[in-house]
């Protein structure tokens, strides 16, 4: 192969890269969509003196890109040497707070006051495994920061809560997800159409790394991405679509609402889940009076349950239907 084709033959950065990777923040600057939050970490940052850090709330709203943003502040091209980042979801037990944890803390180091500990979804550690990380902060908080992300707060020990300056990152705001999308497309060259802005924002429900996600796969299956190119590729139903279906259901007809509830389970590939959250997401815009929208909450909110407890998705969805068209 000669020296041209085997330039030609390698991939393009741009298209090959994972994007949520390609454009995670670097620096709290870059991190969209928190202005509460990113100047009181900027202030830590400046000042050298960063406590025991608890960032509760949301997948894909900023939290492990803030905590990476931290590092690279505080430690520059040496960041990787004083950070170390675990996921407890995949090691939850107490060997892992006794044993890696331990050993970093403990591990010699020079030029810095303090190293970083990122416990990533910490509130899948076991009861025993947060009482031993509980003593590891006390032990060690001479010469290490620990920086834990939780979905629910709820989930970790008060003792643990105590010691750490907890921040509630919450969803993402539609503006924050339309600006980044649009400066992606634009850097990427993608002819991004507004109603595939609008599709993005509305699948992505304020997750920032789904929307991302989201435009790269889009881009991938055609030069541009609209409407009808995001929801194809996301498995998300239009809202229209999802409101259509409770309209016939409250009208009375059952056999229409069950017939549009099959197109998105069967032939649009949705989970029954992925429909529960589309119509709780979207109940009060839907052109519902009050006691109809009430109705509809409270109905999804027993089968949600069922669900979760392990009943059948489609049977508990049409059950829901079916109730909804018995109290027209």
């Amino acid at each position: 192969m000669s020296e041209a084709d085997a330039e030609a033959a390698e991939p393009t950065p741009g298209r090959t890269a994972i994007w949520i990777e390609k454009y995670r923040p670097e620096s709290l600057d870059e991190v969209k969509g928190h202005e509460n939050i990113v100047p009181r970490l900027k202030k830590y940052v400046e000042t050298d003196d960063l406590p025991h850090l608890m960032f509760a709330g949301p997948a894909g709203v900023g939290k492990t890109a803030s905590a990476g943003a931290i590092a690279r502040e505080l430690y520059g091209e040496d960041w990787r040497e004083h950070f170390l980042e675990l996921n407890a979801s995949d090691q939850r037990g107490i060997d892992v707070v006794r044993d890696r944890i331990k050993n970093f803390a403990r591990s010699s180091f020079g030029g810095v006051e303090y190293r970083i500990i990122f416990l990533d979804e910490a509130d899948a550690l076991t009861s025993d495994a947060q009482s031993a990380l509980r003593r590891t902060m006390e032990q060690f908080s001479h010469n290490t920061r620990f920086i834990l992300s939780c979905n629910y707060s709820s989930q970790i020990i008060d003792p643990i809560q105590s010691r750490c300056a907890v921040f509630r990152f919450t969803q993402l705001s539609d503006e924050a997800v339309e600006a980044q999308v649009r400066e992606i497309a634009d850097t990427e060259g993608i002819e991004l159409t507004d109603d595939g802005v609008d599709a993005l924002v509305y699948a992505a429900a304020g997750d920032m790394r789904k929307a991302i996600n989201g435009l790269q796969a889009a881009a991938v299956m055609g030069e541009v991405v609209d409407e009808e190119a995001v929801f194809a590729i996301t498995a998300t139903a239009r809202p229209e679509e999802v409101e259509e279906m409770v309209e016939q259901a409250i009208a009375g007809d059952f056999t229409a609402a069950r017939a549009t509830l099959d197109d998105l389970l069967t032939d649009r590939g949705l989970a029954g889940g992925d429909v529960i959250d589309q119509l709780h997401r979207s109940a009060w815009t839907f052109d519902l009076d009050e006691h109809a929208t009430v109705r509809l909450l409270e109905r999804l909110g027993e089968v949600d349950y069922r669900i979760t407890e392990g009943a059948n998705e489609r049977l508990q969805l049409e059950a829901m239907l079916a109730a909804l068209a018995l109290e027209a």
